[in-house]
């Protein structure tokens, strides 16, 4: 048992860890905070769904030190956002604005649902007319009436 859970903890650190190095951390406490609250908004553009403080990669480490750069520079957190965005799009952000271009990317997943259940939905009902209406050929009607004569007559068995 004592293993599990070290394995467990072991399985849990790198989720836990953070990429940035002591030398990238400004000294203002203050900034510092900021930055990794905007950090925890930017996407680092090689990683799959993943912050840039997160990340180990070097384009999120460039990011993290632009971000630094900007907060020192006296740029207010939607300053520093909006100039990334700016030089990486939409894509560098973990909550795209919703507006007319990422619209698909907001509701895609909504009409997919939906036109899953419109699909699913008219095949299952499709086969249930298809059982419904199917018409018993003349031997099943026989051994369907000659079941339901032994249950009347209490024959059956």
């Amino acid at each position: 048992m004592r293993q599990l859970i070290f394995a467990f903890c072991i399985g849990l650190l790198p989720i836990a860890a953070n990429a940035v190095e002591p030398d990238e951390m400004l000294t203002a406490p203050v900034l510092e905070q900021r930055a990794r609250e905007i950090s925890k908004d930017l996407r680092c553009v090689v990683c799959q769904n993943q912050d840039i403080d997160s990340s180990n990669a070097g384009v999120a480490r460039d990011l993290r030190l632009l971000v630094r750069e900007r907060l020192v520079a006296g740029d207010s957190d939607t300053e520093v956002i909006e100039y990334i965005r700016a030089r990486y799009g939409d894509y560098v952000l973990l909550k795209p604005p919703l507006e007319p271009a990422t619209y698909a990317l907001w509701f895609a997943p909504i009409a997919f649902v939906l036109v899953g259940v419109f699909v699913g939905g008219g095949v299952l009902m499709s086969r249930r007319k298809q059982e419904a209406f199917e018409d018993l050929g003349s031997e099943d009607e026989n051994t369907v009436s000659e079941i339901l004569r032994q249950n009347e007559a209490g024959d059956a068995p």
